[in-house]
């Protein structure tokens, strides 16, 4: 069985539902996750899903920030939303496949919107980046803890942070830069190693090569001028990682109309 899996930080699924149309048409994933939904749960547009043949909708979100969603063709159960920092926001959604997923049952989805963080890389004088790195730390500390990667796993979303230097378009120019500071990287690596995680996206394309899943709106000539970052993630839990078939970064959604700054991040998985 051929499991396709994507994940996408939309930034307002109602917004962009066209464009979300659209890649389901051409991509057709078996599962579809999305971050900055930017709605309510009753606001999310589940019935449009549906009628497209994705009839396995979970959802958590909130008014005009954050959110985060699964859409899937398979059936699944046991969803659950974890609230970090009991902040109250809609930044976490898993799910387990259930019998009726064929060789997908049992497997486990995560999909995370990770804190941004804001401009200033100081957490003494900036709280959005003193979040980000709480957020991280109970991550890390959740992850151990309860052995999350330890079965069947796939853990997807915006991280919001780039961890290797071919991961932003200059190493050096963005070493003050959130999303690219040292302690950022130290502490997304502790989350990845208290899987431990497997870099799905680096299983496919080497550590040497850049790659890219998000260009700002600020730069027009996005295309030309290629100032990227990875901010979008899959990773795999060890039993599951010799199952990678196949990643995707489908950089062309970056030009379409009115679209996201992110990229869809595709990855096929042969159980």
């Amino acid at each position: 069985m051929l499991l396709k899996l994507a994940t996408w930080n939309i930034n307002s699924v109602r917004l962009r539902l066209p464009l979300v149309m659209r890649f389901l048409k051409s991509a057709q994933p078996d599962v579809l996750c999305l971050q900055e939904t930017k709605c309510r749960d009753g606001e999310f547009p589940t019935r449009e899903f549906r009628r497209r043949g994705y009839r396995h909708v979970a959802v958590h979100g909130q008014k005009g920030y954050h959110g985060v969603a699964i859409v899937s063709r398979l059936p699944f159960h046991e969803i659950k939303r974890r609230d970090f920092c009991a902040k109250g926001d809609a930044r976490h959604i898993s799910m387990r496949f259930d019998d009726g997923a064929g060789a997908a049952a049992g497997a486990v989805v995560h999909n995370f919107y990770v804190p941004a963080g804001g401009d200033e890389p100081d957490a003494a004088v900036n709280p959005k980046f003193g979040h980000k790195l709480a957020f991280l730390d109970e991550m890390t500390a959740w992850m151990a803890a309860d052995g999350i990667a330890s079965e069947r796993a796939i853990l997807v979303g915006d991280l919001n942070v780039a961890p290797l230097e071919t991961d932003v378009w200059n190493h050096k120019a963005l070493l003050r830069v959130v999303s690219h500071t040292p302690i950022e990287v130290e502490k997304l690596t502790l989350v990845q190693n208290s899987g431990p995680w497997v870099d799905a996206m680096r299983r496919i394309v080497a550590h040497e090569e850049k790659l890219f899943t998000w260009w700002s709106y600020r730069s027009p000539n996005w295309a030309l001028v290629n100032k990227g970052r990875r901010l979008d993630h899959v990773w795999l839990s060890r039993p599951l990682a010799p199952a990678l078939a196949g990643m995707q970064v489908l950089r062309e959604a970056r030009g379409w109309e009115r679209t996201s700054d992110h990229v869809p991040v595709i990855v096929d998985l042969e159980l």
